[in-house]
């Protein structure tokens, strides 16, 4: 009985000795794997936290910021000796010697929370922070402490004990979305770290401990009352002396706070935008993508350029823009002025001829940051607006006709397109001038034919037409029937083509800085001729007989020169007004953001009333 009960016994044993053999086996080489990850986490780079990055106007003025968060990095030799004895006082009296955990505290911190159902207490070293803060969650557990001790443990040996303290100051945070010992000093005092009292710092130095119970804007007593109890600690550390304690917890401490900047969100949402296309032309990703074999290699090389581009937001570099303040503001206030219309919007781009930038952009009438921008984002019919572009430049550039010729105006039919002028009027014979200046639609469709709709659509390959397809060339497209169409800032940067007949991407971002000074982006300009000379003086010419007396006369500012062309599409379901003066090229669309018909506010004209206020 003895030994059958012998034999069960081990062959129940076994199979559990083998399941630990296996299990143990698994846990070692997972921990030597995670050993081997660990190691090449850890860089000393890695313990400079992100910076703020701004982006400042033409002007070199500030007016937005690259995140919510205030993150300004701080050298060591600016860090005061002083504010570092609190800090290892307070937070961490071991700090030089212990090798990134303290034992001891550990022991106290657990025998501790054992009285509690949750941690109450972490022990944690100025080390553990930093590891926690860089690669760690703030969650309370077990399995994150063990983790955060081996994270401590690697980071005393790739780093010197000042490079980690260097980098728990500019990781910590200060409340208020505030990181960094630096960015700290600059929001609640405005004053660098070096420009700080005694007193100023030991206030600084209360709030990580706990941010949220000692925020100095809504809980400046507890705030005070712990910078008290520092300079005490201070006095019984005898790094100061007791009169000297005195005096500094009697000095005022008088908050002078930071108002962060977060102007004009249309015009910045889009230089984020341009910001990641300038990252991917000068590093690459752009030309990866095109040549991608694969949807999803492409959408992995683009996940990669929205980690890089976010990384170089968190830089601290400085986004110079050609921005205009002034012209921004009266931007948004004509589209606002002009759309009183429930549902209808509107979106328009300013662009300056003699340097072809983006000095100005209306993302909506009540644009809110990083919603639908309608400037780079909504892809509409262009309508008329596209027939200078497509129609007119091509076939005069190929047949340099008089602006006298004769064409012909009358009904047109092919098979079962059968298009009509504005508002079914039947014509003849016209002049060339005539039919642009009423934007008529049966000539420009025979003048399409005549060029060749290939050839013609080629004139519209140098542009940042992103949304034209091959199945775009045909007749339909003379009068703005596109698959999907082209934005706002598309077809007014195209018309700056008309300025003197060369054609130069234009862009908001002037050059990209780092704290240095040193540039580290800004767009190449290869400008491209689109038109000859004698092309661009005719075009200048229909455009102004357009704006004097024709579709465009409702827009007419009195300038040294105007040319406009408008364009409405099918339904009434997009307005359009796009020109150019002596010193700007601008473009309006109005529309609904779901299509819908605005007949009713046809005469109202609201395109040309944004564009004549914003030029005048």
């Amino acid at each position: 009985m003895r030994m059958t009960i012998g034999y069960i016994t081990i062959g129940l044993l076994l199979p559990l000795c083998l399941f630990f053999w296996i299990g143990t086996n698994k846990e070692y080489q997972s921990v030597l794997t995670f050993n081997e990850a660990l190691s090449a986490t850890i860089d000393v780079e890695q313990s400079f936290p992100s910076q703020t990055s701004f982006l400042v106007d033409k002007n070199g003025d500030r007016f937005s910021q690259g995140s919510s968060e205030l993150r300004y990095y701080a050298e060591e030799d600016q860090i005061p000796d002083f504010l570092k004895d609190i800090i290892i006082y307070s937070e961490d009296r071991n700090f030089y010697d212990h090798i990134g955990f303290d034992a001891g505290a550990i022991i106290r911190a657990v025998v501790k929370n054992l009285v509690f159902t949750h941690i109450q207490q972490g022990g944690s070293t100025i080390t553990q922070q930093l590891a926690r803060n860089l690669y760690l969650t703030q969650e309370k557990t077990y399995n994150r402490k063990l983790t955060e001790l081996v994270y401590s443990y690697e980071l005393e040996q790739s780093l010197t004990k000042d490079e980690i303290l260097q980098g728990y100051f500019n990781i910590i945070y200060f409340s208020n979305g505030v990181y960094g010992i630096r960015a700290a000093s600059l929001y609640y005092f405005q004053q660098e770290l070096e420009e700080l009292s005694y007193a100023q710092l030991a206030f600084l130095a209360a709030i990580p401990n706990n941010p949220g119970k000692y925020d100095p804007i809504d809980h400046f007593d507890a705030a005070k009352e712990r910078q008290e109890r520092l300079i005490d600690l201070m006095v019984a550390e005898n790094k100061i002396q007791k009169d000297e304690g005195h005096k500094i917890k009697a000095e005022k401490i008088s908050l002078d706070i930071y108002e962060s900047i977060d102007l004009y969100p249309d015009y910045a949402v889009y230089v984020e935008h341009e910001l990641m296309k300038l990252i991917a032309l000068t590093e690459g990703y752009a030309k990866k993508i095109q040549q991608a074999d694969s949807d999803d290699e492409a959408n992995r090389i683009q996940k990669a350029l929205n980690e890089r581009t976010n990384q170089v937001l968190q830089s601290g570099v400085t986004i110079h823009t050609a921005l205009d303040p002034v012209l921004q503001r009266r931007n948004i206030q004509a589209v606002q002025n002009n759309l009183p219309y429930e549902g209808v919007e509107g979106a328009s781009v300013i662009i300056r001829n003699a340097t072809r930038e983006i000095v100005s952009v209306a993302g909506g009438k009540d644009y809110q940051k990083y919603n639908f921008n309608r400037s780079f984002q909504a892809v509409r019919q262009p309508g008329s607006a596209i027939k200078p572009l497509l129609v007119y430049g091509p076939y005069i550039e190929h047949t340099q006709p008089a602006l006298s010729q004769i064409v012909d105006a009358s009904s047109y039919c092919q098979e079962a397109y059968c298009p009509e002028n504005y508002g079914g009027a039947n014509y003849n014979d016209v002049t060339l001038s005539t039919a642009f200046f009423l934007s008529l639609n049966t000539p420009a469709i025979r003048l399409l034919e005549r060029t060749g709709v290939e050839e013609a659509h080629q004139y519209l390959t140098p542009f940042a037409f992103k949304h034209v397809e091959k199945r775009d060339e045909t007749l339909a497209s003379a009068v703005g029937g596109f698959t999907y169409g082209m934005t706002p800032l598309e077809m007014t940067d195209a018309y700056t083509s008309f300025i003197d007949g060369t054609y130069t991407r234009s862009h908001a971002i002037v050059n990209v800085t780092d704290d240095q000074g040193n540039i580290l982006y800004e767009w190449p300009k290869e400008p491209v001729t689109i038109w000859s000379p004698q092309t661009t003086s005719k075009l200048r010419d229909l455009l102004s007989q357009a704006a004097l007396r024709g579709t465009g006369k409702p827009a007419y500012v009195n300038k040294p020169y105007v040319g406009i062309k408008t364009g409405t599409t099918n339904q009434y379901f997009d307005y359009w007004t796009i020109g150019l003066t002596d010193e700007f090229t601008t473009g309006v669309w109005v529309g609904h953001d779901l299509p819908q018909s605005m007949e009713k506010i046809e005469y109202n004209r609201p395109a040309h009333a944004i564009w004549r206020e914003i030029m005048q």
